[in-house]
C-alpha cells in the first residue's frame, strides 16, 4: 500500500507547480542574448557554460545578472534532454505585449497583425515570428487554449524574435478579431480551397489596417473564425496542387501584404 503523502508535502508541491508556470526558461545562444538584452524581459536565474559566458559577456554585464558556470557535461538547467542549449539558459518571466486593443490600434499608419487559429507547433510558432519581424507586423495574436506557449522551443525557433515581435495569446480569438473589426481592421483567412487567390483580395487595403488569419494545417481556421474574416483568399500553386506549411504560408502571405504599405 503506497503511503499517503502529507497535506503540506502536497500544498508545497503545487506552489512549487505554481511558481514554475509563472517562468520559462529559454536556451541557446540566440535566444539567451537576446533575452539579456531585453529590457522589457524580467529575468531571474543564468546558467552558463564557460564557453557560453564568454562569447555572452556583453549581455550578461548589461543584464545585471550573475551566471552560475557550470561544466558542459554535467549542465543541469531544468531542459529536455534533447534542447539544443548551447551552454546557454535563462529562466525568465513571460513578456507581457498588452491587450490587443493598446497594441494593434491603428495611429498614424495602417498596421499589418497576424492571426493564428489553434496554431500549436512551437517551432512553426518561432519561425511566423520571425516572418513577422521582417515584414513589420505590429503582433501576431493567437487564443490561449490550442495554441503554443511561450517556450523555450519556441524562442530557439524564433531566433531571438520573441523579445522583439509581439506575440499576444488571447482569451478568445473571436473576440480579438471582433475587436479589430471595430478599429477598423480588414481580416483575410487564409484558405487553400477558396476561390479568390490572395493578390487580387489584396486589392484596394494598402490604406487599411490589415489582419491575416490563418489555422491550422490540416483542420484549417474554425468556422467562427472564417465567418469573422472579411474575405478568404488562397496562396494560388503551381498546377493547382501542393500546398504550404503554416509558416511558410504565412511568410508568403506577409510578404503579398506588405507590399506598398507605409
Amino acid at each position: 500500500m503506497v503511503a499517503k503523502k502529507p497535506a503540506w508535502a502536497i500544498e508545497k508541491e503545487r506552489a512549487r507547480r505554481g511558481d514554475a508556470a509563472e517562468t520559462v526558461w529559454l536556451f541557446g545562444l540566440h535566444a539567451v542574448r537576446d533575452a539579456l538584452a531585453n529590457p522589457r524581459r524580467d529575468k531571474r536565474t543564468l546558467i552558463l557554460t564557460r564557453n557560453a559566458a564568454d562569447r555572452l559577456a556583453p549581455e550578461i554585464e548589461t543584464s545585471g545578472l550573475t551566471p552560475r558556470i557550470v561544466d558542459s557535461r554535467r549542465f543541469d538547467a531544468p531542459l529536455d534532454p534533447q534542447s539544443v542549449h548551447q551552454g546557454a539558459a535563462l529562466e525568465a518571466a513571460p513578456l507581457d505585449w498588452g491587450s490587443v486593443s493598446e497594441l494593434c490600434a491603428p495611429r498614424e499608419d495602417a498596421p499589418l497583425v497576424l492571426l493564428l487559429d489553434r496554431v500549436t507547433d512551437p517551432h512553426n510558432v518561432g519561425a511566423v515570428l520571425r516572418s513577422a519581424e521582417v515584414f513589420g507586423a505590429r503582433a501576431v495574436i493567437a487564443p490561449h487554449r490550442h495554441s503554443a506557449p511561450e517556450t523555450g522551443a519556441l524562442a530557439k525557433s524564433a531566433s531571438g524574435a520573441l523579445e522583439r515581435q509581439p506575440y499576444v495569446r488571447v482569451p478568445n480569438l473571436a473576440n480579438a478579431m471582433g475587436a479589430l473589426r471595430e478599429m477598423g481592421y480588414a481580416l483575410i483567412g487564409l484558405d487553400g480551397a477558396a476561390e479568390t487567390d490572395l493578390e487580387p483580395a489584396l486589392d484596394g487595403l494598402t490604406r487599411q489596417p490589415l489582419g491575416l488569419v490563418l489555422g491550422a494545417e490540416g483542420p484549417g481556421m474554425r468556422e467562427l473564425t472564417t465567418k469573422l474574416c472579411h474575405r478568404v483568399a488562397r496562396i494560388p500553386a503551381h498546377g493547382g496542387f501542393g500546398s504550404l506549411n503554416v509558416s511558410n504560408a504565412a511568410a508568403v502571405a506577409l510578404y503579398a501584404a506588405a507590399r506598398g504599405r507605409g
